[in-house]
């Protein structure tokens, strides 16, 4: 009998420790049921046998109410909203920045006052104050594209430190898992409950989702081991770091394809853990993506269009001059070698040179083909359209102007700039330049001949192949642009190409030649079906002294090709070769929109504008000369018909290529940024409804429902005192059977 109420107490015993613990459970329930990150905890029971025999009850487990496939899309839907979350700040600042195209500090705002500043101008060509319109204007246009393209770099800047304070984020979260691994492993082994550190755990998880994504799986012990979704590990067993080294600065040349800005390392700093490109959601695949796509397409966008127009203007600027002429000119082309470079005239093309007095009379003139062909120039007669050396042309200018009243001048390519100058060094006369085309068909271009650019074939690197055509005689050289950057011509690009060109060559292969004007012309193959990155493995494998990258842009790369130490080079490719031709290979307009401005003088002297050109009128003199007249509006009336109609602009970020006018470019360009800010805006939206929507439903899941913790209290509370009740019953059993014995 007495062993029989032995097991009696046993079990009731049992049945009082049990249900101590599960009103524990019951009580650290109702006490979490605002936090956050707490899981609903349930008691699980199971008969005790010993034996064979019932010994009453016994707690199988605390197990935690988590729905885990629930938790994993819910941290998937965390990180791209993240992803979306982390950009919205820098577009709300770009939106700022470029505002509507009808607000005062908006690009498309100073475009349109700058058209209208020229079309004032055109009404009255010689007054100064509408000169001085169109220089401010102007000078408001390239305050605008310098303003906007700091603020880019700015807030490249800013996204790449924000990379930094990321990773160091993860490492922190990292150290943390691993921590919690091992506190559920030892707790698990002596039989604690860790139904609280998992709950931890899956917090700091929540967090490591939200920066980076993520894929896991759990171990038998109860550790978990964490994975990037490219494969990278960032925990297991031990925490894996997570590096990367901010920029100090950026520019729109700083690029990670480059190198410039510092890899992001998951585990030993070699270039296979780099994962920059690898990172697929997230807050750091959202700077990420601004700092190297979104960010430096605008930036793009900006530069090509400040270079088109640079470009179209300084076309039509440098056909004419401002009255009477100028006494001297600097050229913008620096040249590499000018004595081996060469230029030849293209479809009977000839440039007059003239010298007027300081009324706009014509004082002398010739023709540059009849200078170049005479025995009394330079160094001799040269042939008829050319190839003409840099330097020969030079001389040959020079010494007719000698030779034509003005004694002093000089004309020649400087030796630090590696640029034109030509210096009349007198004031009684002033220098015009005027291109012509003879109709038929001979030159030099006879007096009076139709004022047409003239056709400039450039070898740029004397290997007698034409590398480059220019129109005009005094753009080629770039004598009186009224736009200028100053950018050295040491970086060239290809326009934006698909992912999968491959090039066609005949012949077997292709040359590209890059020279920098001191040693051989170095060489790269280029063979059929050859990638842009076999093109970029080839020049870099070459060791010529430069490096190619490849730099996204829009839907597609560019071929960039930088000089190593900076100086100048030029890109060309060998006779009858086609890739350069097919990748639109040319000096890069990166950088043209913080480094545009107007050319000095013309902002000193707003009368430098050229407002005419050079007029033939036959009933001047014996037979007709040329005048320069003070009220003549032609030139500037071509400038605001080029401003206003359609240019032709290449493709660059997202905007694709395009004939339209200046004004409908740059609202094209706020247009886009504005809708890319929309769409981030809506796609958080989306995001932030379905996370939050995810997360009602864990949380609803594994939250602590107050009436069932109440009903499960009673049902504990009854168990407990029932147990006890038993417990008494036996105890008052064996006193009775005590006093019976004894």
């Amino acid at each position: 009998m007495s062993g029989s109420l032995t097991l009696a107490l046993r079990t009731a015993q049992s049945g009082l420790l049990v249900n101590q613990s599960a009103l524990d459970a019951v009580a650290q329930n109702v006490a979490n049921v605002n936090s956050p990150d707490y899981s609903r905890k349930i008691v699980q029971l199971e008969q005790r046998v010993v034996a064979g025999i019932g010994a009453g009850v016994q707690l199988s487990e605390v197990r935690r109410a988590v729905d885990e496939g629930l938790l994993k899309s819910l941290r998937e839907e965390i990180s791209t909203f993240n992803q979306k979350d982390a950009q919205t700040s820098y577009y709300e600042r770009m939106q700022d920045l470029f505002g509507a195209p009808q607000d005062n500090n908006s690009i498309v705002h100073v475009m349109n006052e700058f058209g209208k500043a020229i079309e004032a101008l055109t009404v009255a060509p010689d007054q100064s104050l509408e000169q001085s319109e169109m220089v401010r204007q102007a000078q408001e246009i390239i305050g605008q594209l310098q303003q906007m393209s700091n603020t880019i770099q700015e807030l490249r800047n800013q996204a790449d430190v924000e990379i930094y304070q990321v990773a160091d984020q993860i490492n922190t979260l990292n150290s943390d898992l691993v921590t919690l691994n091992n506190s559920i492993i030892q707790n698990a082994t002596t039989g604690a409950d860790v139904t609280d550190l998992y709950d931890k755990r899956d917090a700091k998880l929540d967090e490591l989702a939200g920066l980076i994504d993520i894929a896991y799986f759990y171990r038998g012990d109860g550790d978990v081991a964490v994975f990037t979704t490219a494969g990278k590990t960032l925990v297991d067993n031990k925490a894996v770091s997570v590096v990367h080294n901010p920029a100090s600065a950026t520019s729109p040349t700083t690029t990670h394809a480059e190198g410039d800005f510092a890899p992001i390392y998951i585990g030993a700093q070699i270039s296979v853990n780099d994962v920059t490109n690898q990172v697929r959601d997230g807050k750091l695949k959202g700077l990420v993506e601004l700092r190297d796509s979104v960010l430096p397409g605008l930036q793009s966008q900006l530069d090509e269009m400040a270079a088109e127009l640079r470009d179209s203007i300084n076309l039509v600027h440098n056909r004419g001059v401002p009255y009477p002429g100028v006494q001297s000119m600097s050229g913008n082309r620096a040249f590499l070698d000018g004595s081996t470079q060469t230029i030849t005239m293209g479809n009977n093309s000839d440039t007059r040179i003239m010298l007027f007095d300081g009324s706009g009379n014509q004082y002398d003139g010739t023709t540059l083909q009849t200078i170049m062909q005479s025995a009394n120039y330079g160094t001799g007669a040269q042939a008829a359209n050319g190839p003409w050396t840099i330097d020969e042309v030079a001389a040959s200018i020079e010494d007719w102007l000698q030779a034509s009243g003005a004694s002093g001048a000089s004309v020649s390519v400087d030796s630090s700039t590696k640029k034109l100058n030509i210096e009349l060094n007198t004031t009684a006369y002033n220098l015009a330049f005027r291109d012509e085309v003879n109709s038929s068909g001979t030159v030099p271009a006879p007096v009076g001949s139709t004022q047409t650019d003239a056709t400039i074939k450039f070898d740029s690197d004397g290997d007698t192949v034409i590398d480059e055509t220019v129109s005009g005689f005094s753009n080629f050289f770039g004598l009186n642009d009224f736009f200028v950057d100053d950018l050295a011509d040491n970086i060239w690009e290809s326009e934006i190409m698909a992912s999968g060109f491959g090039a066609t060559v005949t012949g077997g292969s292709d040359t590209i030649r890059v020279w920098n004007g001191s040693g051989a012309v170095k060489t790269v193959t280029v063979n059929s079906g050859d990638t842009l990155g076999n093109i970029r493995d080839n020049i870099n494998n070459a060791n010529i002294g430069v490096t190619a990258s490849l730099i996204p842009d829009g839907s597609g790369y560019r071929l960039r090709i930088a000089s190593n130490d900076g100086t100048n080079i030029t890109v060309t490719q060998a006779s009858g070769d086609q890739v350069l031709t097919d990748m639109r290979m040319h000096s890069a307009d990166v950088r043209v929109s913080l480094q545009l401005d107007v050319r000095d003088d013309i902002k000193e002297t707003p009368g430098n504008i050229s407002r005419g050109i050079a007029q033939w009128d036959s009933s001047r003199g014996a037979s007709g000369e040329y005048f320069i007249s003070k009220g003549d509006n032609t030139l500037i009336k071509a400038i605001a018909q080029t401003f206003s109609g359609s240019n032709t602009f290449d493709a660059a970020g997202s905007l694709s290529s395009v004939s339209v006018s200046f004004t409908v470019r740059a609202t094209s360009i706020l247009s886009h940024n504005a809708t890319k800010a929309e769409l981030n805006y809506s796609q958080r939206s989306y995001q932030n409804d379905l996370t939050s929507s995810l997360k009602h439903k864990s949380d609803t899941f594994r939250g602590v429902n107050i009436d069932e913790e109440m009903s499960n209290l009673i049902l504990y509370e009854q168990a407990y005192a029932a147990a006890a009740r038993v417990v008494s019953v036996i105890q008052n059993m064996f006193e009775a059977l005590d006093r019976v014995i004894g």
